[in-house]
């Protein structure tokens, strides 16, 4: 499960409207690694508690419950529009050949980019699982293609979006009862371990043909809604302080990785997406600080309630996950930046248009 700040000013950009590209797609092909904030029906059939194939989840979305971890559209399927792409990507779960070609979704609820982040709540595919499935793919893709130099160019064109790491906090470090490494390391200390094995998985992404990767950090998880209820908020603070400092630590590691990844292997075009800048609060109007859906006392909507009637007005869906209008602004900077700070050095727009070397 992840998060995304609340009680944001920019939910007044509620109708910003997904405008797909006409024509053929910006590139051949859209490869998507993450966790919940993502995963699109991965999870459905895994003995897991963090699941989503049940109403109310999915009751703005076009195809219905889905496995989606919020009412509609999740970052990913926008990005997607944006790029061009007429249909949804596919999870890996149910993708067949035909589909293949075009891009896969691996993404996975509870996953981490350590192995063992959210175990206790069943099975996830982590992201050396997600990088695994995709190499598999890849051997798919060359076997329908018939065609190995053809294959490798398809693959540099792609777009692959990363977009992992709040359960190894959420699901790991904030746990001490049930994962040791909180007691083993100090928040810089686990910081530096995450983003050394962040930066490991992305390099085999790399050595496997990808060229064109977007890499999110984090949201402020001090502000998610369960967050708050399991840990408080001490003083005047609106979110648990302690949890973003640490946040802020991981991102600030981050972004200097993606940096060293672009320098390292010169062919490449690694982009670092600022969630933390993007959903920045701005001030102005306040919107209601409560999950849309009713919620289990694990943070998930319990299935088959009534979530709030007006759902473009609410920042949480859960517990956890954002509504499809708060994936909407992020999708919407994310893939063309209105500040500086947004994304580094291309927004997903100008990555989709970088030269192929």
């Amino acid at each position: 499960m992840a998060s995304e700040p609340c009680v944001l000013f920019w939910i007044l950009v509620l109708h910003v409207q997904i405008f797909v590209v006409i024509g053929n797609p910006r590139v051949p092909c859209l490869f998507i690694f993450g966790d919940s904030l993502v995963d699109n029906g991965n999870n459905n059939d895994l003995e897991t508690q963090a699941k989503a194939n049940y109403k109310p989840y999915g009751i703005d979305f076009p195809e219905g419950v889905s496995g989606r971890f919020t009412n509609g559209r999740t970052i990913a399927d926008m990005i997607g529009h944006l790029l061009g792409f007429k249909n949804f990507v596919p999870p890996h779960a149910t993708v067949k050949d035909e589909e293949i070609s075009t891009g896969v979704n691996y993404g996975s609820g509870s996953a981490g980019i350590r192995d063992e982040s959210g175990r206790h709540l069943g099975d996830r595919l982590s992201l050396a699982t997600q990088i695994r499935n995709h190499k598999a793919i890849i051997t798919r893709i060359t076997n329908l293609q018939n065609n190995k130099t053809l294959t490798d160019g398809h693959l540099k064109r792609c777009i692959y979006l990363s977009n992992i790491g709040s359960n190894d906090y959420i699901n790991n470090f904030l746990i001490p009862e049930l994962y040791p490494e909180c007691h083993k390391y100090s928040s810089d200390e686990y910081a530096a371990i995450l983003v050394r094995q962040y930066s490991q998985h992305l390099t085999t992404l790399y050595n496997m043909g990808a060229r064109k990767v977007a890499v999110f950090g984090l949201g402020q998880i001090g502000c998610a809604l369960e967050v708050i209820a399991r840990f408080g908020t001490p003083g005047s603070s609106s979110c648990v302080d302690l949890i973003n400092d640490s946040v802020n630590i991981f991102n600030g590691r981050l972004k200097p990785a993606v940096d060293k990844l672009n320098n390292d292997f010169p062919d490449s075009r690694f982009t670092f997406i600022n969630v933390t800048s993007i959903l920045a609060p701005q001030g102005g109007v306040q919107f209601p600080n409560i999950p849309c859906c009713k919620v289990r006392p694990d943070g998930q909507c319990i299935p088959n309630t009534d979530p709030c009637p007006n759902r473009g007005l609410s920042v949480y869906y859960d517990g956890f996950h954002p509504t499809e209008v708060a994936n909407t602004v992020l999708a919407t900077r994310s893939y063309t930046a209105l500040s500086a700070l947004d994304a580094s050095p291309y927004d997903i727009a100008h990555l989709s248009q970088v030269a192929d070397d």
